[in-house]
């Protein structure tokens, strides 16, 4: 049976802090606007006692958005909490994202109080944002670091006083994959009422292990996952929402599926690299310039073949036109040919042997060669000139 996997995008919040990504409340609404139409579940779109700024954001997201969840984030702290439900009056689906450190090292040196302390905080918080709304998320910072009977502790205590989401996050991007899966499957296991609440991750990047350690999570129970697009956030950024949402779907094995359009993918990866001044590199999985681009020979071979030799996905899929064939020093005879033959150049096996070595020569000399370089070998060819 085939179980659903809720997606909480949280560009808008962890990702805008990266420096300089601050986005005013209208680009936020733009990007919110897309993320809903990708099928996203729940927003997160700010942290609304942090600034006018995001509690206006929030608020004018609660307005417009209708089909995705709208996530306010709060420390757990009663003044935060109001703020939070304020900036979500009049939102159609609304959550309030509360929570406190529970590794040992955010206890003793952050917050300095006893775990009886911070578990007194996270119920306290937990129930009164209850008040407010119906859904709220409890979030326990760096619980990759955190003892797993302290914190399956603290989350049996926030569900009891009503938390439907307990967030997990992997806070300093400092777990394996096998640990983190095996710290959610501990939760299962020894949380007696976890059956009354979603288990959701939330992993960085530090070690590039997010994604690996996001998909362990749902092997093992958890069943929302808190990501970005183009995988953006605090320092070496958060799970990639693209990444994920495509191993699911190129492992129909694993039973899991998500809401998300991914036709959109590759359009909304481009529209927040350019409003949040952040290039996705070239070599970025899934939504990268070179995601679908071959240069060597025996690759472009066998793409031109089929495929399906080199890639496990369609670029159709996630809203590419087509694969591309780059042309270098390391293109082989059928790449050339193919290439000619996109802009009506049609040779015979002599003729290509000869325009292929002039090729070389100049694929040499220059990084890349471009369908004008192509025109240009043709022209002191003979046989074209005919």
């Amino acid at each position: 049976m085939v179980e659903q996997v809720q997606i909480f995008d949280t560009t808008l919040r962890d990702g805008e802090q990266v420096p300089g990504c601050g986005l005013s409340p209208q680009r936020k609404l733009e990007i919110a606007k897309r993320l809903e139409a990708l099928g996203v579940d729940i927003i997160e779109a700010g942290f609304p006692i942090s600034s006018p700024g995001d509690f206006e954001a929030v608020r004018l997201l609660s307005s417009e958005i209708k089909n995705s969840t709208i996530c306010a984030l709060s420390r757990a702290v009663k003044a935060d909490i109001e703020c939070a439900a304020r900036a979500l009056e009049g939102a159609a689906k609304a959550r309030i994202h509360t929570g406190i450190g529970t590794s040992d090292q955010h206890v003793q040196t952050k917050l300095r109080m006893s775990r009886e302390e911070v578990v007194r905080r996270a119920v306290e918080a937990v129930s009164y944002a209850r008040t407010f709304v119906d859904d709220v998320e409890f979030y326990a910072e760096d619980a990759g670091r955190t003892p797993n009977d302290f914190l399956a502790h603290i989350v049996e205590k926030a569900i009891e006083a009503g938390a439907t989401v307990v967030n997990i996050p992997d806070t300093t991007g400092f777990c394996l994959p096998e640990e983190y899966g095996a710290k959610i499957k501990y939760l299962k296991d020894h949380v007696p009422n976890i059956e009354k609440a979603i288990i959701s991750s939330h992993c960085h990047n530090d070690l590039g292990l997010a994604t690996a350690n996001s998909i362990a999570s749902l092997r093992n129970g958890a069943r929302q996952i808190e990501c970005t697009i183009n995988g953006i956030g605090e320092r070496a950024g958060n799970t990639s929402l693209e990444e994920v949402v495509m191993i699911l779907k190129k492992h129909p094995e694993l039973n899991l599926e998500t809401r998300i359009n991914t036709q959109e993918l590759f359009p909304i990866s481009r529209l927040v690299a350019e409003r949040m001044n952040m290039p996705v590199q070239s070599n970025k999985a899934v939504v990268g310039a070179n995601a679908f681009s071959h240069s060597s020979g025996i690759h472009q071979d066998g793409v031109i073949k089929n495929r399906e030799n080199y890639e496990i996905i369609d670029p159709y899929e996630v809203g590419v036109n087509k694969s591309s064939i780059i042309l270098t020093a390391r293109s082989g005879r059928a790449a050339l040919n193919f290439r000619l033959g996109e802009i009506g150049i049609k040779l015979s096996k002599e003729e290509l042997e000869s325009v292929y070595g002039k090729f070389v020569v100049l694929a040499d000399q220059k990084h890349t060669i471009e369908d004008e370089d192509l025109r240009q070998i043709m022209v002191s060819e003979p046989h074209f000139q005919k």
